[in-house]
């Protein structure tokens, strides 16, 4: 079964991307089932139900988000109605709706997919560890064969005790948030794919999608800018990796990057 995830798709620019390339790479690759965080994907900033609905309709199975997940109040209800949307499940309860999930490819086969947030440096949630654990566990029971965890964290060294944490129960961890692509791809020993960071969908002529000019401008006055995405250099990242047939065994995982040229030709 391979499986494609794709990095932080950055505002309309990245929705584009994954228009105008997904189905080349679903095609090319002949991927059974696709992830997409899409936590950046309206205005670079935040998920609305309008980039959401884009984002399926373009060829998303599954959505995982992070801490901009809550940006634009419609959301939560979306949530709510949407399995296939997942935010943090280690957002304090009562929040809307659910941080795992459980798709189907077209043979029938059940993959889960969990959404946990690191707290190195971001907002204090509840232990991503122990509510990855729990929720890996519910999947299982549930049946799923194989299991997904986009770990949406700033600390690499976070990311990587996940994977160790994980490492034999899950077929893959991701890395998301930093919105730059790591070349730490491997396979661990007892069999999980890992990654730390996935990298972004969108404008990388950028800091991490937002036009230079008002990043630049914060570090250099120290004073709230406005930030806006970036339209240039536009580049698709993600990985493609092979599970076996226990599902919780990868037998190889592959990053991707792909370049457009939609700027020539459109207006974002």
């Amino acid at each position: 079964m391979k499986l494609l995830f794709l990095g932080d798709v950055v505002g309309r620019p990245g929705r584009r991307l994954v228009r105008d390339l997904l189905p080349r790479l679903v095609d090319r690759h002949q991927v059974d089932l696709v992830a997409i965080n899409a936590e950046n994907a309206a205005g670079g900033l935040g998920l609305t139900v309008k980039a959401a609905e884009e984002l399926f309709a373009d060829g998303a199975d599954v959505l995982t988000s992070g801490n901009h997940i809550f940006r634009h109040k419609e959301i939560a209800e979306y949530l709510e109605e949407t399995p296939r949307l997942i935010r943090p499940a280690n957002y304090p309860e009562p929040a809307p709706g659910r941080g795992s999930t459980i798709v189907e490819t077209s043979t029938g086969r059940k993959v889960g997919f969990v959404n946990v947030m690191g707290r190195v440096f971001m907002a204090p949630l509840d232990d991503p560890f122990r509510v990855a654990e729990r929720e890996v566990e519910a999947l299982v029971a549930a049946g799923a064969e194989a299991i997904v965890v986009d770990f949406h964290a700033e600390a690499t060294s976070e990311k990587k005790a996940m994977g160790w944490f994980l490492d034999g129960r899950v077929g893959l961890v991701v890395g998301t948030h930093t919105h730059v692509q790591t070349a730490d791809e491997t396979v661990l020993p007892g069999g999980t794919a890992y990654i730390s960071d996935l990298g972004m969908t969108g404008p990388h002529e950028s800091i991490i999608g937002m036009k230079r000019e008002g990043v630049l401008g914060a570090f250099l006055t120290g004073r709230p800018h406005r930030f806006e995405p970036a339209k240039r250099g536009l580049r698709l990242e993600g990985v493609l990796v092979e599970l076996g047939g226990a599902g919780t065994r990868a037998l190889n995982i592959q990053r991707i990057q792909e370049v457009s040229d939609l700027e020539k030709n459109s207006a974002f």
